[in-house]
Formats: C-alpha cells, sequence, structure tokens
C-alpha cells in the first residue's frame, strides 16, 4: 500500500460455460506439463478463450477458480483479457503478458489506453501483446469493494500527517478502521481470496488458455511481485521474465514503507536540484534548499489550515498536497513544470493549481508499485490496492508497533515516511488468510532461466535499491540500470533500454554483468 495511496463445476465445469460470456472450459490444452495439473484443474486449464473484436483490440474472459485448494467448490473469478495481436504472423513468438503495476491496476484499462505502444517495435512484432485485470480489480467479476459510507457524527477532521497526539492517533487509527470496516462489508467474500499468489496462478491459467507452453512476462511495479509469485510457483513454465521497478520480497511492511518514503522523498529533492539548476525562472525558488523549505513550509501551512482554491470550499489540506507532490515525482517529463506552477501559486497564497492537479490526479492510481495509469469507469484501485497490501503483507494486529514506527520514519523520510506508516494502519485490522499465511522471504525458484530485472536510479516509487535486491535473489539474475528520474524505465522512450529489454524478450539475449542506459 505505502505512500501515495489513497485510503479514502459439478459447478465449476457446468455453470462456467455459461458465467458472463466467459471462456469455454473445453478444448487443447496450452499446460507445459498436461499431465501435471490436478485433475480438478484441469477444466481451468483446457478452457478455449473466445476473442472479440473490442475496437482495435481483441477481449476475451479467462475463468478461474476462487480457492485453488478447493476448485470443485464452483466459486469463481471472471477475468477481463484483452490483447493487441501482432500482424506479422509468421513471426509470431507467441504472447506477451504483462501486468501494469497497482496492486489494483486493470491492465485491460490500460491496453486498452494504448493498444500497447509502450512496448518496443520489435516486441509488438513478435508478440500478441497481452494484459488481464487480477482477481478482485476492475472488470473482474467478483471485484474488491470498499464503498466507506460518512458516520453521523464522525469527526471529519483531516488526519495529521505525522500524528503525535492521543486524539490525533485516535482519529488515525479510526479512518484507517473504518476503511477496512467498509471493505469487508461490501467484499468481505473475496478479500481473503484477491492475493498476488493467487493471481499468478491465474496467470498460469491464462498462459495456458492463450496456448503457450511457457509464459514471456513483462511486469512494472507492483506487477514485479506477481512475475516473482509466479516464477516461484512456475519456475520451469517461464520463457522469460522482464521485472522494473522492483518490488522487494524480503522486506517487511516497516522496511518497505520506510524504503519507499526515501523514494519520494530523495525524488523531492532531485525535483528541487533540477528546477534550480535547469528551470530557473519557473522555479518556486532560487535554490534547492529554498524550493525543499518552500514544498515543507506549506506542509505545515496546509496542516493548519487548508490552502484556499478557487471553486473548491474545502481548499487543499496537507494530505492532499502531500498526494499531489508525490504523484508530480512518477513521470518529471509530465508533471514538474505544472507542479512549480502551482507551487509558485500556492506559496503566493493561491491554491487553485494545486487542487486542479489533484482532481486531475483522481482517476489515477499513484500508489506503491504502478505506473501511472489513467482509470477507467471499472477503476477500483483504491479498494484493490488496500485488499491485495493487506493480504500480501504480513501486518502488526494492534496499532502500537505502528506508533513506534513513526519516529524512525520520519527521521528517514519526513512526512513521506510517517504518511507511509499510517497508510499501512488499515492492515492493522484486515482479514489475513490464516490458511495460507503469507511470509516476507527471500525469492526461491530453482530452476528458472535468468531473470531480467530493470531499475531506475532515481525511481520514487520502487527504489533501485529493491532492483539491486531482485536481481540478486533470482538464480542468473541480471540487473540493467537505468540512470535517470521518474519510476520505472521501458517504455520511456530510452533507446537503451527498449534495445536491451526488446532483445532479451524476443531473442533470449543476456545483458552484460553492470548494464547501464
Amino acid at each position: 500500500m505505502n505512500p501515495a495511496a489513497r485510503r479514502r463445476p459439478p459447478l465449476f465445469l457446468a455453470l462456467a460455460l455459461a458465467l458472463l460470456g466467459a471462456a469455454t472450459l473445453t478444448g487443447c490444452s496450452g499446460a507445459a506439463d498436461p499431465a501435471a495439473t490436478p485433475a480438478e484443474l484441469k477444466p481451468f486449464y483446457t478452457q478455449q478463450l473466445k476473442w472479440k473484436h473490442c475496437g482495435d483490440l481483441e477481449c476475451a474472459r479467462l475463468t478461474v477458480p476462487r480457492d485453488y485448494s478447493h476448485p470443485e467448490n464452483g466459486k469463481t473469478f471472471v477475468l477481463p483479457v484483452a490483447k493487441a495481436a501482432t500482424a506479422d504472423r509468421g513471426r509470431r513468438i507467441g504472447s506477451l503478458v504483462y501486468n501494469p503495476g497497482g496492486p489494483g491496476a486493470g491492465g485491460v484499462d490500460d491496453i486498452t489506453s494504448d493498444g500497447g505502444a509502450s512496448f518496443g517495435a520489435k516486441v509488438r512484432a513478435r508478440f500478441d501483446i497481452v494484459s488481464f485485470d487480477p482477481r478482485g480489480v476492475g472488470g473482474s467479476k467478483p471485484a474488491v469493494k470498499c464503498a466507506e459510507e460518512a458516520k453521523e457524527g464522525e469527526d471529519s477532521a483531516a488526519e495529521p500527517l505525522y500524528p503525535r497526539t492521543t486524539d490525533d492517533r485516535a482519529r488515525t487509527l479510526a479512518a484507517a478502521r473504518a476503511t477496512a470496516a467498509a471493505c469487508a462489508k461490501d467484499s468481505g467474500g473475496i478479500l481473503r481470496q484477491v492475493g498476488t499468489e493467487d493471481a499468478a496462478r491465474d496467470m498460469d491459467v491464462l498462459r495456458a488458455a492463450l496456448g503457450d507452453s511457457k509464459l514471456t512476462y513483462l511486469g512494472w511495479s507492483y506487477g514485479t511481485s506477481l512475475g516473482t509469485s509466479y516464477a516461484e510457483l512456475f519456475p520451469r513454465r517461464v520463457r522469460a521474465l522482464a521485472l522494473d521497478g522492483a518490488v522487494d520480497p524480503s522486506l517487511g511492511w516497516q522496511e518497505r514503507a520506510v524504503s519507499q518514503a526515501v523514494g519520494f522523498r530523495r525524488a523531492v529533492d532531485d525535483y528541487a536540484e533540477y528546477c534550480a539548476d535547469v528551470a530557473g525562472d519557473s522555479c518556486p525558488g532560487r535554490t534547492p534548499d529554498e524550493i525543499s523549505e518552500l514544498i515543507d513550509g506549506l506542509y505545515e501551512q496546509a496542516a493548519s489550515e487548508p490552502l484556499p482554491a478557487d471553486g473548491d470550499e474545502y481548499g487543499v489540506d496537507a494530505r492532499t498536497l502531500l498526494d499531489v507532490v508525490t504523484a508530480a515525482m512518477y513521470t518529471p517529463e509530465d508533471e514538474w513544470e505544472g507542479l512549480s506552477e502551482a507551487l509558485s501559486d500556492a506559496d503566493r497564497g493561491d491554491g487553485t493549481k494545486l487542487a486542479a492537479l489533484a482532481s486531475a490526479d483522481e482517476p489515477t492510481t499513484t500508489d506503491t508499485h504502478h505506473r501511472r495509469t489513467r482509470g477507467a469507469d471499472t477503476d477500483n484501485s483504491d479498494a484493490a490496492i488496500v485488499a491485495v497490501s493487506c493480504l500480501d503483507t504480513p501486518h502488526p494486529r494492534s496499532a502500537r508497533p505502528y506508533w513506534n514506527a513513526l519516529a524512525p520514519a520520519d527521521k528517514a523520510a519526513g512526512v513521506y515516511g510517517t504518511t507511509s506508516v499510517t497508510d499501512e494502519l488499515t492492515c492493522e485490522d484486515w482479514p489475513t488468510d490464516t490458511q495460507h499465511p503469507h511470509k516476507t522471504h527471500k525469492v526461491h525458484a530453482p530452476g528458472v532461466p535468468p531473470v531480467l530485472v530493470i531499475g531506475t536510479t532515481g525511481d520514487p516509487a520502487t527504489p533501485y535499491e529493491e532492483a539491486e535486491s531482485l536481481a540478486d535473489q533470482f538464480p542468473g539474475g541480471m540487473l540493467l540500470t537505468y540512470e535517470g528520474l521518474g519510476h520505472t524505465a521501458y517504455g520511456r522512450s530510452n533507446a537503451c533500454v527498449t534495445k536491451a529489454v526488446d532483445a532479451y524478450l524476443t531473442d533470449l539475449k543476456p545483458v552484460r554483468p553492470d548494464a547501464t542506459c
């Protein structure tokens, strides 16, 4: 979950044939080893996807069991799938499945928005580019919902960025527990079934339904967690895994929160240096120190009283300001100029442009591990990021460890650290999967072919150190370093990164040690 996350048959064979136009559960299997597939899962693994045109893409639905331990119970998820098919069928290698991040980003919305254009021309010529909405996410049936209802008489004061007093902490904890209660009320039946491990199992069913004997995959951000989990479950069914913007599975909840918070703090420092050195007159200060002090001063001011904004009766509070600043760190080339203008106006007492940036970001997920991806009507990313994150990572079951973590987080990353910790509070009261408890761990994927990890030195959301660590944890893992700013590297028009990743995905060409773009 972390910093910029907003709290705010039997049946399985007979009924799945009729499920919402879902994939037909008959046909030839694409499983790498059909004999190794449990009998109760074979109807899922042997389904054929019914492709239909949806604009410039082809779309289908995939049926997967809700509970892989008991697939015979008839309960399923039906997941939207979309592909941009290659026109060069003669040179086609197979399907390239990708996940844009999150947790909570819908792959179908993502591929619909750009038709796979984030991938290099070489990859698009050799693969059908395929994405899907993970279980509980986007157009998944069912999907996670957390429609928190306002409670009469509830204290509506904004939560502080650093809850120090007893009252502040009580208010912060109450808000976190209200979110957890709303999720339990609206989605209680599936909250234990939307974790990354089960989503990775779904991806193996998808691989089989696509007719591929092995998986070719690219994951951005949280998508690296999904790819890592797949590699651990099915190491010998991997053809190629490219993981961009890595999430280190060995970090506990507090380590991960602080790691990302430090990434955002450093990114804001990078912004201040770039602004003062390059952007000049458009900056809200003449030196990096002036710019940093201005931002810190605005946090204090907005925490005391929201910054006034035309057309917005509430103004810009400290948390909204924090969301705007952190969101801008994902794509500096697109966001920093507008952020500078908004901060300059705010320093003069006008928060209108900040409010406009906040409003523009509302349908955009800017969470822990996610490429910034514009949402659609099916967007439930705020709910899904909480649900998946709380299920994936063990969390303390009382508030005290979170309060104890505040001072170290503040020392390491200021408000970016303290809000990272308080964002984790929702997981304190979360229904966890006691049957399959999740633990932090080092990667264990014996037999997996060489995995390519891409790390950006100035990545705010998935710091470069996590890419280094993940590459070291994979047997034969390779690290491609991109010396740059912003979140993730592939798909951002860097020819060096594109060439290296495309050569790996298409020709399985390894990158040399210490490869840097």
